[in-house]
């Protein structure tokens, strides 16, 4: 069974005067893996090695490190620990010592292993995207009951008329919501699934 992680998580060490930093998070699109190391890549430091896995699409990166020794070695200690939906960079500022080809895989790989390791995992739940609309007085009861299903909120807008949501579900429960917001605002809340990009 996969895992992802709860938050984003970080592990710090160095090796022969090199600092490493690994950051990790959790993603739900590729889009959000190139925001994340976006955001966190240091333009200072020597290289911003990083991987993503989600489902079946993967990106690593050794940018400027020896092909294969740092973005491969990351995605191996991705899969290793049965993670998806997971973006990990790590960070360099070369320290004047060479590790040779072996000793960066060990070091981006071992990084990524210890970050993994000691972070805050959930079982990951095959969910189904949905969409609707509801009112601003019905919105606390729809969360409400989307929580009680293990569902999340993956957007909302608040319109002129209400609230436009967003929703991720377990598709077992989609029948037991969709009674439940039809109860709740008399017939009026529909579920609709979300396109697949």
């Amino acid at each position: 069974m996969p895992f992802t992680l709860v938050g984003p998580c970080e592990y710090r060490e160095e090796i022969r005067k090199s600092r490493f930093i690994t950051l990790a998070a959790p993603i739900a699109s590729a889009a959000d893996a190139h925001a994340f190391l976006e955001q966190h890549s240091d333009l200072n430091a020597t290289h911003n090695c990083w991987a993503w896995k989600l489902a079946d699409q993967y990106r690593s990166n050794d940018d400027g490190e020896p092909g294969g020794t740092a973005g491969r070695p990351i995605l191996a200690a991705i899969e290793a620990q049965a993670f998806d939906q997971v973006v990990v960079l790590v960070i360099r500022w070369y320290g004047g010592i060479q590790l040779g080809t072996g000793g960066l895989a060990r070091a981006y790989g071992g990084g990524a292993n210890k970050c993994l390791q000691q972070a805050d995992r959930i079982l990951l739940i095959n969910r189904v995207p949905l969409n609707f609309d509801c009112s601003f007085s019905e919105l606390a009861m729809v969360k409400l009951r989307l929580a009680e299903l293990n569902g999340l909120v993956t957007d909302e807008a608040f319109t002129a008329n209400g609230v436009q949501l967003q929703v991720s579900l377990g598709p077992e429960h989609l029948d037991i919501l969709q009674r439940q917001l039809a109860d709740l605002s008399r017939g009026r809340i529909v579920l609709q699934r979300q396109p697949s990009e």
